[in-house]
């Protein structure tokens, strides 16, 4: 299968859309990207962090543009791809991918979820920038950021300039939930201490890394228009593509924060269903019981209803799991992070024998309890979940 494809879409005929698209929705980096490309770069032997979601608001991928530009204001010289690849097409968490000869292009694609997760020297060599396009979803787990991490850290070590092309938080780029990770637990999800729900984009976030983690690195962010931080996605105008396979929403991304914390559980979270990280449960759990324990709390802008559910694949594969599904009421006013720590509490107290943390290995750490990896601390763990019932 070859990256670059033909993208058919048809054009924008209404004409109130037209003005939308072009006046008031969010105008992204690489959509100027010959205006914006760095005066210094310019013929620059660069490569490219790419996956699925690197998009335009006319469907086409960034890789496009890239070729397109090939040899007018850049040379393109090697691509780079993350968790679930540079395709999409890893379905799980911790499934590696190898990297591969484009077929097409005749340039390397590196995978930085297989070998390796920080790129090697080897892999800059005969380079002179590395150009970042991703769509990140707003919380520490989500591994794209990290990715930008430690690309901008073999960039310092190396000198490559790294050119970040900003683009939205889904989840809006202000509003913060969570506590900030003990760098004693510091992972793959988790590589420098911010916030669970870090209220940042992926421009701004790489800028902190500059300023807090790798100082001499050359980096420049290019910027969006139109754009203000109380967004949310869907109010930027532009399409959502899946940044990964179990992330189809922006209603999956606004629970997110708080939700993936599931899977350092034996508690489904909802993969092998249409509805990840919404639907979430278990053979064992009453549903009856557990929707009036989490109503009766009264947590804002959201309520929940009892649901049954068969995943396909992953926790509960093949059985009838019984728990919640999420209905986000006022998505300003929900915080997922606090709510999944009430589901927590509830699982752990009520269902003592049978509720499980994960033990095996997550994200490649071995020493440590998959919850407070994911957390931060094991003092979370300890005092807001396995603490007392309220």
């Amino acid at each position: 299968m070859q990256i670059k494809g033909n993208f058919i879409y048809k054009e924008l005929v209404v004409n109130s859309r037209e003005d939308f698209m072009q006046n008031q929705r969010v105008i992204l980096p690489i959509e100027k990207i010959e205006q914006l490309w760095p005066q210094e770069l310019k013929n620059a032997r660069i490569g490219a962090l790419l996956h699925p979601a690197s998009i335009l608001p006319n469907y086409q991928h960034t890789l496009d543009v890239l070729n397109e530009q090939n040899g007018k204001i850049f040379q393109l010289k090697a691509l780079f791809g993350p968790q679930h690849g540079i395709l999409g097409h890893t379905q799980d968490n911790m499934i590696e991918w190898e990297g591969y000869l484009d077929p097409e292009l005749g340039i390397p694609v590196y995978s930085l979820y297989g070998e390796h997760r920080q790129p090697t020297k080897a892999m800059y060599e005969g380079l002179d920038a590395i150009l970042v396009d991703l769509q990140d979803v707003g919380a520490r787990y989500y591994t794209f950021i990290w990715s930008l991490y430690l690309c901008m850290k073999t960039a310092e070590e190396t000198g490559i300039h790294i050119v970040v092309c900003d683009r939205p938080n889904p989840i809006n780029s202000k509003d913060k939930e969570g506590p900030i990770l003990d760098l004693e637990y510091s992972s793959f999800v988790g590589l420098h201490s911010i916030p669970v729900r870090h209220g940042k984009n992926i421009g701004e976030l790489a800028e902190q890394f500059k300023k807090e983690c790798f100082p001499s690195v050359k980096l420049t962010v290019l910027e969006m228009e139109n754009y203000d931080k109380s967004m949310w996605f869907d109010q930027t105008g532009l399409p959502w593509v899946l940044p990964s396979p179990n992330m189809p929403t922006l209603d999956t991304a606004t629970v997110y924060p708080g939700m993936c914390l599931l899977e350092a559980t034996n508690v489904s979270e909802g993969r092998g269903t249409t509805k990840p990280f919404e639907l979430f449960g278990a053979p064992f759990i009453d549903a009856n019981k557990f929707a009036s324990y989490m109503n009766s709390q009264n947590f804002p802008g959201v309520i929940f209803r009892e649901a049954y559910f068969q995943p396909t694949f992953h926790k509960g594969a093949g059985k009838i799991c019984a728990g919640l599904q999420y209905h986000v009421l006022d998505r300003d006013i929900f915080r997922s992070f606090e709510v999944t720590i009430s589901i927590l509490r509830y699982l752990f107290h009520t269902y003592p024998e049978d509720f499980k943390w994960r033990t095996e290995a997550y994200e490649y750490e071995y020493d440590k309890l998959a919850i407070d990896i994911l957390l931060g601390s094991k003092d979370y763990r300890l005092t807001e979940i396995e603490g007392k019932l309220p």
